[in-house]
């Protein structure tokens, strides 16, 4: 007995040959990048092989870490997400690799052919369900089209041998719609880059003097991420409205030019990122998020890891993130006097500096080194799980 589990420990420290079946990557920025992004790190870090698929696009990397980046056709759905196309040529690809583990991130339309091609050839597959593409249908008003890419969504991830959700919410939603085998695997944060010491009183001064608003406003209140329909971002309006508020956006996408003219006294400084976006969160007074379709929002996250309180929607994955009354609050964002009350809730709270620490502790122990350590120990179960049911067959 104690051979085996001698032999269970020596194994368990090889390294892994990790193909990952991205549905984003370079140089688009999202989600999905940046988990996959993360993932790559840490595998150089532990000496793991590892081989990329990812939609084609402008300026794409050829490689990164030092991994190859095979690409492969891709097309926009609504502009919503980019899709990888299918093609004949990756089934000798991937037997030429031979991977222990395939990583499906987000998979739609490539993801899907992948774990069909893997699930013939009998290799594990971790599948990892990130984005809400059902919900944004919803919000787009595709309502026949959100029951059929539920069922679709459903149908991806029960083809592979475990699906790993980032929320509580995530993990519900997909058990509703069927699919077996599902395990919480949250997102890692920066706790280095985005930490309260980021805070810079002359330039949160300078942002709230920016407009030279009369009377001047004094608390400054954010929003960071993606500016696209579905993020909601015009529900801020009664904010923008409001003289005692200076509203910043920090992001960039399609709906930047009309939520410029929604938010008229805004101030838009586009995408940032690295220190340039932790010195922005950590002067926010108040830190508000208004998407409806998240399975994580790990802008929230950076946001409590830099001691900012938040207001978040009461559905999806911040949920998990957010404790109502003692790190923010979870409301219905869409509701213009609730919006307005919480967010002068918040910013003249009298205790808001014992909130803000436990923000910043919430989330100290979501480094990505260990969330990724998790993600390791995921693979491996599901290698030995996959062995043992061959062996069964055998």
């Amino acid at each position: 007995m104690l051979e085996f589990r001698e032999a269970l420990e020596v194994k368990d420290a090889n390294p892994l040959r990790i193909l990952v079946v991205t549905e984003a990557f370079l140089p688009q920025v999202n989600g999905v990048t940046n988990s996959v992004l993360r993932l790559l790190e840490f595998c150089r870090s532990q000496g793991h092989q590892v081989l990329v698929i990812a939609p084609e696009s402008e300026n794409a990397p050829k490689e990164y870490c030092g991994y190859k980046i095979k690409h492969v056709p891709s097309i926009d759905m609504k502009k919503l997400i980019p899709m990888g196309l299918p093609q004949r040529t990756l089934e000798p690809f991937i037997e030429g690799f031979a991977p222990d583990v395939i990583h499906l991130a987000s998979p739609i339309f490539l993801g899907h052919y992948v774990a069909r091609l893997a699930k013939k050839a009998g290799i594990p597959t971790v599948s990892v369900y990130q984005t809400d593409i059902a919900g944004f249908a919803r919000h787009y008003g595709l309502t026949i089209a959100h029951a059929t890419l539920k069922r679709w969504v459903a149908r991806i991830h029960s083809t592979t041998d475990l699906t790993l959700a980032p929320s509580s919410w995530a993990c519900r939603d997909l058990e509703n719609s069927g699919v077996k085998n599902i395990k919480l695997w949250q997102r890692g944060v920066n706790i280095e880059n985005f930490q309260p010491s980021k805070f810079d009183a002359d330039f949160r001064s300078e942002l709230l003097t920016t407009r030279g608003r009369k009377p001047s406003p004094k608390y400054l209140v954010g929003y960071v991420g993606r500016l696209a329909n579905e993020k909601r971002v015009s529900d801020l309006e009664v904010i923008d409205r409001h003289p005692d508020f200076q509203l910043v956006i920090v992001g960039d996408g399609p709906a930047r030019t009309k939520l410029e003219d929604d938010l008229p006294n805004a101030i838009f400084v586009g995408y940032q990122s690295g220190a340039e976006l932790a010195r922005y969160v950590a002067a926010l007074d108040v830190f508000v998020h208004t998407g409806k379709h998240e399975t994580f929002c790990q802008a929230i996250q950076e946001s409590l890891a830099s001691g900012t309180v938040v207001v978040g929607p009461d559905t999806g994955g911040p949920t998990d993130l957010i404790e109502h009354g003692k790190t923010g609050l979870l409301i219905d964002t869409s509701n213009s006097h609730q919006l307005l009350e919480s967010v002068f809730t918040l910013a003249e709270h009298p205790a808001r500096d014992l909130m803000e620490e436990a923000a910043r502790k919430s989330v100290e122990h979501r480094t990505w080194d260990q969330i990724n350590e998790e993600l390791i120990k995921h693979y491996r179960e599901t290698i030995r799980v996959v062995a043992s049911q061959k062996d069964l067959v055998a």
